[in-house]
């Protein structure tokens, strides 16, 4: 798979936000840089995670030219073992106990159950995305409810589906339209000022939409919200919009300055890697860094994670982890048709077929 340099960089900008989220300076009562970074950054740089994870499945199984027969089985075998990967990696994280929401187990689950629409067509996709968006959250209010009647304790499953911050069932909508926008040629500019309207349109149907219904039409704030992790519709649609424009202003940068941004799209070719250590430093030093967090801590995080991930990029190529992910997935999808057996030979009341008149050749 060809990478897409302005595809990195998304990743890149997603990674370092959602560091941002978890270790940026968090002041409530500011908007401006860089005391409401955190604000800023909350909910939002994830569902980018999600819809670059889409675009990643769509790239792993031919772009704009969905692979078919024993490639798709090589491409769906290759989702597969990674998902189980990282499922593993991130229960692993999860057992470190530091305060943040680890997002590689749903975006494990969604990374397989995406395995099963690498042969929709971009229409289905939309559709279906559309439709997860608008019944994904009354599905998860039902589910929690049920769920808080029968195991007020809930299980790993409940957790993931329907969880406060990444609900499967809600978050599935970010990944189909992920795999949607990955379906097409990102290299066309048409391609490319179609994602920028529609994201500028879901950003103001996301967001003026909630209003209105939230001071116009009175519907309850638990609904017409676009606050972070409230994963109503609204939000979903927001959300996606913001990625959208991220997208296209990313390959657009990527394409024009490649050099300037060299350094973030390190970062997204060693997303997980980054992702993963950068979870393991704040377990090393505590809690408080996450509770009180300070704007030198902030830095030194994206900073160091960006020198980091440039250096290595450049001395070995992909990161440890992407390493293993891609090696364990490539050789368990290393399959090939079985051979067809040699026909039966043809023979016809006794006679060789090789011999109009039965007899052998001398």
């Amino acid at each position: 798979m060809r990478r897409i340099a302005g595809v990195d960089v998304a990743r890149g900008l997603a990674v370092l936000g959602m560091m941002t989220a978890h270790v940026g300076p968090d002041d409530p009562g500011s908007r401006v840089v860089p005391g409401g970074f955190a604000q800023l950054a909350d909910g939002r740089p994830s569902a980018l995670f999600v819809v670059l994870a889409g675009i990643g499945l769509a790239l792993l199984s031919g772009g704009a030219s969905p692979v078919a027969g024993t490639r798709l089985v090589q491409a769906r075998l290759r989702v597969l073992v990674r998902a189980v990967l990282l499922f593993m990696l991130g229960e692993l994280l999860v057992m470190l106990g530091t305060p943040v929401a680890v997002i590689l187990p749903t975006y494990a689950v969604l990374f397989a159950v995406g395995c099963l629409a690498l042969r929709w067509s971009v229409r289905t996709l939309l559709v279906v995305a559309a439709a997860v968006a608008v019944a994904g959250p009354v599905v998860r209010t039902l589910l929690e409810a049920g769920q808080e009647a029968w195991q007020p304790r809930p299980t790993l499953l409940a957790e993931i589906a329907v969880g406060h911050f990444y609900p499967a069932v809600v978050w599935l909508a970010y990944l189909l339209a992920g795999l949607a926008v990955g379906r097409c040629d990102l290299r066309s500019p048409r391609v490319r000022l179609v994602a920028a309207a529609t994201g500028a349109g879901l950003v103001v149907l996301g967001h003026v939409g909630a209003w209105v219904a939230r001071d116009a039409l009175g519907w309850p704030v638990s609904v017409a919200t676009t606050e972070p992790h409230s994963s109503t519709t609204f939000e979903v649609l927001g959300n996606t919009g913001v990625a959208l424009l991220v997208l296209v202003a990313c390959l657009v940068v990527a394409e024009a300055a490649p050099h300037v941004v060299s350094p973030v799209a390190a970062v997204g070719e060693l997303a997980l890697s980054a992702y993963t250590v950068h979870v393991v430093v704040i377990a090393l030093l505590g809690d408080g860094v996450v509770y009180a967090p300070a704007v030198a801590s902030w830095l030194a995080f994206l900073v160091t994670t960006t020198v980091l991930c440039w250096s290595w990029r450049a001395a070995l190529g992909r990161g440890p982890f992407e390493r293993v992910l891609h090696g364990v997935s490539t050789r368990a999808a290393d399959v090939r048709p079985d051979p067809l057996p040699d026909p039966p030979a043809r023979t016809g009341a006794g006679v060789p077929v090789g011999s109009p008149s039965g007899q052998e050749r001398p």
